[in-house]
C-alpha cells in the first residue's frame, strides 16, 4: 500500500506589516475592536512582489527542508483564488523560478479550502503511482483584492504563501534513517465538500463576461459564514474521525485555517476539544486564505512543535461554499 507523506514544509510572508493602528487612519476602526472581533493584530502585505514570487519563496523552503532535488518533482498544484493571470497557471510560473524541469502544473481554486482540497488531489496522485513527489502550495495576494475602505473585509486579509513536499512511500521500504516506514505515517483519510448554493455568500474578483467592471473586491455577508463554518467544521471532522475509528481526544493537534480567533473557538467548543490543541498564528498574519494552513503547519515544524506520530487533523473552510479535513499522522 502507498502512503503519502509530508516530507518538507515552507512558507513566505512579505517583510511589510500593516497593523491595527495603521488600519485606523484609513477606516473608522481601532486596534481594540478588531482584536477583540477576530484576533488579528497584523497582517503582512506584499507591496513589491506577485503571487508566483511568494509562492516560489515558500517553495524554494519547502524543497530545502525536504532535502531533495528541483528535478525529482513530478507535480506541482498551487491553491490561489489571486493568480497573477488567467494564465499561464501560478503553477508554471512556480516550476520555471524552481526549475523543475520535469513537473506537471495545474492551478486549483478553492479560496480558503484550496490548500486542502489541492493536498487531498496530490494525494491521490501519488497513491495511484503517477509521481513519487509533489510539490503543493497556497498562496495568496489578497491585498489586490481587498477594499481598503470596506472596514468589514479590510481587516481581516493579508498576504503570504506555504508549502509542502510530498512524498509517495511504499510500506515494505525504508527511510533514509535504516527505520521501517511504517503504514501509520503519513495522510490516512480525507472528507472534501461543497454546496454552491451558499456561493453569493462570499465573493472576489472580476466576473470575465464583464470586462468593464471595476469591482473586484470581495463581499462578504460575515454573519453567514462564520454559522457556516462553526457548523460545518466540526461536522467534517467528526465524520472523518468517526470513519476512522478515532475519538476527539486521540488527535494531538487541530491545524484550521486560520480566519477568525472566535470561529476557532466556536469549533473547538462544539467539538468538546482542548483548545489548546488548536495552534492559532492569524494574530500576526490575519486570513491569508489558501496559505493560512501551510504557512501555520510551517511555523510548528521548524519551532519543533510537531513530533513524529502525533495525529493531525487539517481543516479549512471557505468561498464555495467549501470546507473539508484531512487526517494526517507527522
Amino acid at each position: 500500500m502507498i502512503r503519502t507523506r509530508i516530507i518538507g514544509t515552507g512558507s513566505y510572508v512579505p517583510p511589510d506589516i500593516l497593523t491595527n493602528d495603521n488600519l485606523s487612519e484609513m477606516v473608522d476602526t481601532s486596534d481594540e475592536w478588531i482584536r477583540t472581533r477576530t484576533g488579528i493584530c497584523n497582517r503582512h502585505i506584499a507591496k513589491d512582489m506577485d503571487n508566483a514570487d511568494m509562492a516560489y519563496n515558500a517553495a524554494r523552503n519547502a524543497v530545502e527542508d525536504a532535502r531533495i532535488e528541483a528535478s525529482k518533482i513530478g507535480l506541482i498544484i498551487v491553491a490561489t483564488s489571486t493568480p497573477d493571470y488567467a494564465f499561464p497557471n501560478q503553477a508554471s510560473l512556480v516550476q520555471a523560478k524552481l526549475k523543475a524541469v520535469n513537473a506537471m502544473c495545474f492551478d486549483v481554486s478553492a479560496a480558503c479550502s484550496g490548500f486542502i482540497t489541492a493536498l487531498d488531489i496530490a494525494a491521490s496522485m501519488l497513491k495511484a503511482g503517477s509521481y513519487k513527489y509533489a510539490l503543493v502550495i497556497g498562496s495568496e495576494k489578497m491585498s489586490e483584492i481587498v477594499n481598503w475602505k470596506d472596514r468589514s473585509v479590510c481587516v481581516l486579509f493579508g498576504d503570504g504563501a506555504g508549502a509542502v513536499v510530498l512524498k509517495a512511500v511504499d510500506n515494505n521500504t525504508e527511510d533514509v534513517t535504516g527505520a521501517l516506514v511504517g503504514h501509520e505515517r503519513g495522510i490516512i483519510d480525507s472528507n472534501i465538500y461543497n454546496d454552491g448554493t451558499g456561493a453569493s455568500v462570499l465573493t472576489g474578483g472580476r466576473r470575465f463576461s464583464d470586462s468593464c467592471s471595476t469591482d473586484i473586491f470581495i463581499h462578504m455577508d460575515g454573519q453567514e459564514v462564520f454559522k457556516f463554518a462553526v457548523k460545518s467544521v466540526p461536522t467534517a471532522i467528526e465524520t472523518l474521525l468517526h470513519n476512522n475509528n478515532m475519538d476527539i481526544n486521540e488527535v494531538d493537534k487541530f491545524i484550521l485555517h486560520q480566519a477568525n480567533v472566535r470561529i476557532i473557538e466556536s469549533v473547538a467548543k462544539r467539538l468538546k476539544a482542548d483548545k489548546d490543541k488548536f495552534p492559532v498564528n492569524l494574530n500576526e498574519y490575519g486570513n491569508t486564505s489558501s496559505a493560512s494552513i501551510p504557512i501555520l503547519l510551517d511555523e510548528l515544524n521548524r519551532n519543533g512543535s510537531l513530533k513524529q506520530g502525533e495525529k493531525l487533523v487539517l481543516a479549512g473552510f471557505g468561498a464555495g461554499l467549501s470546507w473539508g479535513s484531512i487526517l494526517l499522522v507527522w
